[in-house]
């Protein structure tokens, strides 16, 4: 793990402020979660996935570079009375192993070569929601760098071993003002 990597976000969560909130796609499809179960917020940052998966029942696991981030979700977690186990973790090193999860939300994060990893690490009947930044996208919104921005329908094409049960990638066709404009959505079972 980059010493330099980890400083950038231990300052960006050190100085974030407001509501921690779930991401859309985990929010829009809950309905769709298991009772109980082991569940993953990868690359959680401050922990708004983590939060609604443990107040749904789930075992959560909530893993970030950024100990900022970390301390700051068991912080939250503590005071609400929920059981997330937050811990530090490179994830590129050490991607979560296979058949350990029912449930990974991975939101605003993208490593590509950690697809087959994420599909692996789903037990069967798993589900994957999976949240991030797409090319072509409102000017202003997200990063900037061509790496960590999905060309068109790549997301489909990197879990495409999964059974697709929702996705969404608006980009810039319709009113501009309405919808989920910078991102794609992703939800998506590992079916044996």
């Amino acid at each position: 793990m980059s010493e330099e990597l980890t400083t950038k976000w231990d300052a960006r969560y050190r100085a974030a402020e407001g509501e921690v909130t779930a991401c859309y796609a985990l929010r829009e499809f809950a309905h769709l979660l298991p009772n109980e179960g082991e569940a993953l917020d990868l690359a959680c940052g401050r922990g708004g996935n983590a939060l609604l998966l443990a107040e749904q029942g789930l075992q959560t696991q909530a893993w970030d570079l950024s100990s900022v981030a970390v301390e700051h979700l068991q912080s939250l977690a503590d005071a609400r009375g929920l059981a997330i186990r937050a811990s530090v973790r490179d994830v590129e090193q050490a991607p979560p192993p296979a058949n350990s999860f029912d449930v990974i939300v991975v939101s605003y994060y993208l490593d590509r070569g950690l697809a087959p990893a994420l599909m692996n690490a789903l037990k069967p009947n798993g589900l994957l929601f999976y949240e991030t930044f797409i090319r072509e996208k409102p000017p202003g919104l997200g990063p900037s760098n061509p790496d960590y921005l999905l060309r068109e329908n790549e997301l489909l094409r990197l879990f495409n071993r999964l059974h697709l049960l929702a996705y969404r990638e608006e980009g810039l066709v319709g009113t501009m003002g309405k919808g989920q404009r910078s991102v794609a959505m992703l939800v998506a079972q590992r079916r044996i």
